[in-house]
């Protein structure tokens, strides 16, 4: 039996297979080692996986995650799932490749991720080839939940926020803006709870103007300063996994439009793609 699973800042989604590529599939919590560590990772995983998972049967995980940008992060991850999968074999890879895998399988091109965080990368079929970092929630993130979040809080914390959203917005949360503030600057895993007021501005029907603007304003952001950076990024077609890339897609489209590009595939979740990726390359190596 084999495990892959495609892992963000938020959420996990987890794939069994067993000998007949029969799929079992399952979540758990995002794990993002810039913000966790293997303990934390190891406890969460023990608590949050089926307790009648065939633990020592599984011989291989594949794993990709948010924040695994080297070797150091990728053994924290690696560490914990060692330890709850003691015989299988544990490859740990950027989140980035899961989703140009799953974008793409073998074919080249470029590949986005606009969910909690942002990413993007050129692909050519079978490794990145070209990456401009995001920056992360505090220095960009541009595009993502957390972008789209953080501007939604900035803008009640500072009174900008119209009244009749900022009034659904109170009611909904019941949050002060100290209690945000506190929420943002003391507590843990403040990309997360920045990325989660993106549903929100997905839901909000109280003044579509004001939240679309926010919508396309961090859709713009992403596109002047990360994808049009790409070296003829127009000649490529905009492929995106992501829920804040899913959720507002019609505005990403507007957008890509707007700079040139053609759209492909935008999908929220990589892990049935990526499943079909690593079935296809188990059948190439029985075959080899």
């Amino acid at each position: 039996m084999i495990i892959i699973a495609d892992g963000g800042s938020t959420k996990t989604n987890w794939c069994l297979l067993d000998q007949s590529n029969k799929k079992i599939y399952f979540n758990t919590e995002g794990y993002n080692p810039y913000f966790v560590d293997s303990e934390y990772i190891e406890s969460s995983l023990r608590k949050g996986l089926p307790q009648d998972l065939p633990y020592d049967e599984v011989i291989e995980v594949n794993y990709y995650g948010a924040g695994v940008h080297n070797k150091e992060k990728a053994q924290i991850v690696a560490k914990a799932i060692e330890s709850v999968f003691p015989k299988a074999k544990v490859e740990v890879g950027h989140d980035l490749l899961a989703a140009a895998r799953a974008l793409l399988g073998r074919n080249s091109g470029f590949a986005a991720i606009l969910g909690t965080g942002t990413n993007s990368c050129i692909y050519d079929g079978h490794e990145i080839t070209y990456h401009i970092d995001s920056a992360a929630y505090i220095l960009g993130d541009e595009g993502s939940g957390a972008y789209i979040g953080k501007k939604l809080l900035t803008d009640f914390i500072r009174g900008l926020m119209p009244k009749d959203v900022a009034e659904a917005f109170f009611e909904t949360y019941k949050m002060t803006p100290d209690e945000i503030m506190d929420a943002v600057y003391s507590k843990p895993l403040a990309n997360r709870f920045c990325a989660s007021f993106s549903k929100f501005v997905y839901d909000n029907n109280v003044n579509i103007g004001y939240t679309r603007q926010i919508v396309e304003d961090a859709f713009e952001d992403f596109f002047a300063n990360l994808v049009s950076q790409y070296p003829n990024y127009k000649d490529y077609t905009f492929n995106c996994i992501g829920s804040v890339g899913y959720n507002f897609r019609n505005v990403l489209e507007a957008k890509a439009s707007d700079y040139g590009m053609k759209v492909g595939k935008i999908i929220r979740s990589p892990i049935d793609d990526l499943v079909k990726f690593h079935i296809e390359r188990l059948e190439e190596k029985k075959s080899n």
